[in-house]
């Protein structure tokens, strides 16, 4: 296995330390950050107005948006972690997500930047810790995913296409709502 050192120990579930982290979870980590702190750069220099613009054919405003992000990711985390515990995610489809996202939006219309901000900030270092946490067995383990018609996917295509691609998701459709808003 490929590793790099880490400086400090990793609290693996159960309180296992990990002082190796897998190379390969460090990249998924760094790319997580560093979707974050780019949709980070790009909210705070919003002004309230912007922070209020609807984002079309969704209908969420950009806030609620960067909100949403910095809140989904444990929940991302926990399907990895599932899936890299070799245990099937189950019971989970697109219009559980649909609810959840139309849930959120309507809870948090008020979110404020400093605040939602600061929870991207925490969750996404949260998240980058658990990913580092993780070894390349682990990434690679397969289990039935629900909301993929029960395909067998791995722990690291599950990061990839929910917690990692987030952040860069959200932030180019809040890049174009912007434009077109303009």
């Amino acid at each position: 296995m490929s590793s790099v050192m880490s400086p400090d120990p990793i609290v693996k579930p159960g309180g296992r330390h990990q002082t190796n982290v897998s190379a390969r979870a460090n990249a998924l980590a760094e790319r997580l950050e560093k979707g974050a702190s780019a949709l980070a750069t790009f909210a705070s220099s919003l002004t309230e107005a912007e922070w209020q613009t609807r984002v079309p054919n969704d209908g969420r405003t950009i806030g609620v948006t960067v909100h949403h992000v910095a809140s989904v990711y444990p929940v991302e985390i926990q399907l990895a972690q599932t899936i890299a515990a070799g245990q099937p995610v189950t019971g989970v489809t697109m219009n559980n997500i649909h609810a959840m996202n139309a849930a959120h939006a309507s809870e948090h219309d008020a979110a404020t930047k400093e605040g939602t901000l600061d929870l991207l900030l925490r969750n996404s270092t949260t998240a980058a810790a658990a990913i580092r946490a993780l070894s390349d067995e682990e990434l690679d383990r397969a289990a039935t995913v629900s909301l993929y018609a029960d395909a067998p996917l791995t722990s690291q295509f599950v990061l990839e296409d929910h917690a990692v691609r987030h952040s860069y998701h959200h932030l180019a459709r809040l890049r174009a709502a912007l434009t077109s808003a303009r």
